[in-house]
């Protein structure tokens, strides 16, 4: 694997510069964090070696829709969010396409959908704690929201988006492309590359005759951010329904949770 590089021609993008210049639209309610919140933050940020200028950019990224449902503020991370994930499939994108010149476009793909994925993308989140930070409502967080995948990646992505936001894209690269590479590491060492549908199928078709029944049971979310519940049939038996943030996503969690559930892995 390559040394790590930011891509020459998207560091000068916003170099030591905000590309956010109206943050005062943002610095109420939920978003402008109180002294001990700001503490917390700080903090945070002091031990991953992270600078920010705007405390309450910071904040936002790790406001639930649901807080802001209960007190009738509408701001929320959901914005931070969409252009993260923008900047996260781009970071992906660049470490794969300058790191494996060897392999086809098909591959990258594949690899890409894996460590951009909801579970790598929630563990991150957990190892950078963050969901110690989030501010949910109370209904979510009595509904266990602090430990849900969706929520912790969500807010992977929006904090990422904070960052560009706030210092660049220079910056948002530097911070979450070591976290992307070494998944891509493992992935190369097979610790994770596995395409749990094509292993549905050959095991499905071989002992029942049979071609695995994949239903996208419902999607919620909004556009920009949809889940799809998707469960598969396997010989008269349904496993699921398993979550994704695409169809494709969800069908692979499906047949991963059936493959385990037959013995297959």
């Amino acid at each position: 694997m390559k040394q790590l590089k930011t891509p020459t021609n998207l560091s000068n993008l916003s170099k030591n510069k905000s590309v956010f210049t109206d943050t005062a639209g943002l610095m109420n309610g939920l978003i402008n964090p109180d002294p001990a919140r700001k503490k917390t933050l700080v903090s945070f940020l002091k031990n991953e070696g992270i600078r920010f200028k705007s405390i309450g950019l910071l904040n936002l990224s790790f406001v639930h829709r649901s807080a802001g449902n209960e007190t009738g503020n509408k701001n929320n991370n959901e914005r931070l969010e969409f252009l993260g994930d923008a900047i996260l499939g781009a970071v992906a994108a660049n470490l794969l396409y300058k790191n494996l010149s060897d392999r086809p476009e098909g591959d990258l793909a594949k690899i890409k959908s894996i460590v951009v994925s909801e579970d790598i993308l929630s563990a991150i989140a957990l190892e950078l704690q963050l969901d110690s930070l989030l501010i949910l409502g109370k209904g979510e967080e009595l509904s266990g929201g602090r430990g849900k995948k969706a929520i912790l990646a969500d807010a992977l992505e929006a904090f990422i988006g904070a960052i560009y936001m706030d210092s660049g894209f220079t910056e948002a690269y530097n911070f979450i492309a070591p976290y992307i590479n070494s998944e891509i590491e493992k992935v190369l060492e097979n610790r994770q590359f596995q395409d749990f549908k094509s292993l549905l199928q050959e095991y499905s078709q071989k002992k029942f005759k049979r071609y695995p029944q994949y239903t996208l049971v419902k999607k919620s979310g909004p556009d920009h951010s949809r889940i799809f519940w998707v469960d598969v049939n396997i010989n008269d038996i349904v496993y699921g329904p398993v979550t994704g943030k695409n169809k494709k996503g969800a069908e692979q969690e499906a047949a991963k949770l059936a493959c385990k559930a037959l013995g297959i892995l």
